[in-house]
């Protein structure tokens, strides 16, 4: 499929689309796009809002609480959300507003960055690079960060915000340093949760190199017919999503799908395939998808967690017992990304699949 080609004809910002418009390639099958509507009667999914407050004050009591509600949100379906974080609210707003500049751009300003094969760096268009069925309703622009790669603001963002790129990439680097932080708060309230040493998923993940994610859901006539995301579990260990004021969010909990209220000042947490496979299964994936809306478009700012590329993902000794074996082999960062990247499409079996896949391959 020529994804340039595809880019210039299918642009959301150049046509409506109504029923008969919809391209095949667009359109999901009725067991994984049931119940995509989101009228005020759409059941809500009953997860916890986590103030934070206490527990970055060094409040004891607070950070026991803290880590109870975490631990029975992550038994139950995987998602939380958190209030009074630390992360700049003004700062997520300009981050919002950079990325809405972009996704405004001219189609071939935009290609200009778009990402190549095998790659998770660059702007792609409904994944249409990567696939040809089942595609999302969605752009999207996404960047690796690590606190230590000086490249970060002039590779990316000189391509894509031009002359305005230093100015820009700062304020996408701040963004990505408070996510980091912030990130590294909620591993230690995870190990916390997990009767672990709560040093240790912080030192584990003190040189992650992550992922940032910028998505862009256009209005659609018929949103019924597609998917925004299709039903998944983010293959990374810990996923923190602001979300705008139009929702769309969806989790698969008690065999039906509920949504995510947003919360302007909150930020949603959930978990991914390699901190399931950290905690030894005590934890699970979270399985989501994103809807989209007949009249409004909606943004959304995802960071993902990533360990470094050659760590090895082991859980901590005491999640490992008579009672609970080893429930997943040793594996990298790297091996996991690269399968998601080259041999598989992500989807709510990623780990399973992969573990398959791997163990046929070391047996080979």
């Amino acid at each position: 499929m020529d994804s340039n080609v595809s880019l210039h004809s299918l642009s959301f910002l150049d046509h409506q689309f109504s029923t008969n418009f919809i391209p095949q390639k667009f359109i999901w099958p009725k067991d994984e796009n049931q119940f995509t509507n989101q009228d005020d009667d759409q059941e809500q999914l009953n997860e916890p809002i986590i103030d934070l407050h206490g527990f970055i004050n060094g409040e004891n009591e607070s950070a026991r609480r803290v880590a109870e509600l975490v631990r029975s949100a992550c038994l139950s379906h995987g998602l939380f959300q958190v209030i009074n974080h630390g992360v700049d609210l003004n700062l997520i707003k300009l981050v919002n507003n950079h990325v809405k500049d972009f996704f405004n751009l001219p189609i071939d300003e935009k290609l200009r960055v778009k990402r190549l094969p095998g790659s998770v760096w660059g702007y792609s268009f409904a994944h249409a690079d990567r696939f040809s069925l089942k595609l999302p309703w969605k752009e999207t622009i996404s960047c690796f960060y690590h606190e230590k790669d000086s490249d970060f603001d002039s590779g990316f963002f000189k391509l894509a915000f031009g002359d305005e790129f230093e100015e820009k990439g700062l304020i996408f680097r701040r963004y990505c340093e408070a996510m980091t932080n912030l990130s590294l708060t909620i591993v230690e309230i995870l190990g916390m949760s997990l009767g672990v040493d709560e040093s240790y998923f912080k030192e584990f993940f003190h040189d992650s190199s992550s992922i940032m994610r910028c998505n862009l859901y256009p209005p659609c006539q018929e949103p019924g017919l597609v998917l925004g995301t299709g039903p998944h579990c983010d293959p990374t260990a810990l996923t923190i999503l602001h979300q705008d004021q139009v929702g769309g969010l969806q989790v698969f909990a008690d065999n039906k799908w509920k949504s995510v209220r947003p919360r302007n000042d909150a930020l949603v947490v959930n978990l991914g395939d390699t901190f399931a496979a950290l905690s030894n299964g005590v934890y699970k994936s979270c399985p989501h998808r994103a809807v989209v809306n007949k009249t409004m478009e909606r943004i959304s700012l995802v960071f993902f967690l990533c360990p470094r590329e050659d760590k090895v993902i082991v859980p901590p000794q005491n999640l490992v017992t008579s009672n609970r074996v080893r429930e997943y082999p040793d594996f990298t960062w790297s091996d996991l990304l690269q399968f998601t990247q080259n041999h598989y499409r992500v989807d709510v079996a990623t780990l399973q699949n992969f573990i398959t896949w791997l163990i046929s391959h070391q047996t080979s």
